[in-house]
């Protein structure tokens, strides 16, 4: 079956383009298109997507604001938002992420880029890797915003074990399973089951938000 997939952006000529690549993978069907985010939380509810590619940037009702009613909405617990922006410029995406967000792509991403980013936020997997999200995250997530933004029935670090915590940290800082996995000699299987474990415990949508947790509850700082 193939992952649905909406896109938003205000940019008509843009929307066509991902459209066209997307629909040329057998694996990936673009369900409904959104020039606001009022639009892409409307049709996100019609057509439960597994994946929104989200603008920040937008008329009206921008992304960010549909990317938070999206995330905080129980019923569209299967979709995963991915943002399109600009890394070096867009702090909003720090604001993104803190709402729910998968992870953020720019722009000019490249083809094979993007079909691949919109399986890897499917499986609910963070889009978290590139030099350029660690810059960011570093740059503005853990920056004081006077509010929590970890999940409200979080039940707290306390709950996890000492190799989930481990490899949460391990993943805030920006390594993939397999590299995780070659830093503890274990299997990416077992990394995969560990990261799992902790985002089940701490009530978080997807690896994107565990990462969040993990630096807005201290375990990961900054300069580690």
């Amino acid at each position: 079956m193939a992952l649905r997939v909406l896109l938003a952006d205000d940019q008509a000529l843009l929307r066509a383009t991902f459209r066209m690549l997307i629909d040329s993978d057998p694996g990936l069907e673009v369900v409904g298109e959104a020039a606001d985010g009022a639009e892409a939380l409307t049709l996100a509810r019609a057509h439960r997507p597994d994946v929104v590619l989200m603008d920040i940037r937008m008329p009206g009702t921008d992304g960010l604001a549909a990317t938070a009613a999206i995330c905080a909405d129980p019923e569209l617990a299967d979709t995963h938002v991915l943002i399109l922006t600009t890394f070096e410029i867009d702090e909003y995406v720090a604001q993104a992420l803190r709402a729910g967000a998968a992870g953020f792509l720019g722009k000019d991403v490249g083809a094979d880029e993007l079909l691949a980013a919109v399986r890897t936020v499917a499986k609910g997997d963070a889009l978290l890797s590139p030099q350029a999200t660690r810059t960011l995250i570093t740059r503005f997530l853990t920056a004081p915003t006077g509010e929590s933004t970890a999940p409200a029935e979080a039940v707290g670090l306390d709950d996890l074990t000492a190799r989930e915590r481990e490899v949460m940290a391990l993943a805030a800082e920006g390594l993939t399973n397999q590299e995780i996995a070659e830093k503890l000699v274990v299997s990416p299987l077992t990394v995969r089951t560990h990261v799992h474990r902790a985002m089940t415990k701490l009530h978080a949508r997807d690896r994107a938000q565990l990462v969040v947790i993990a630096y807005q509850s201290g375990l990961v700082h900054p300069n580690r």
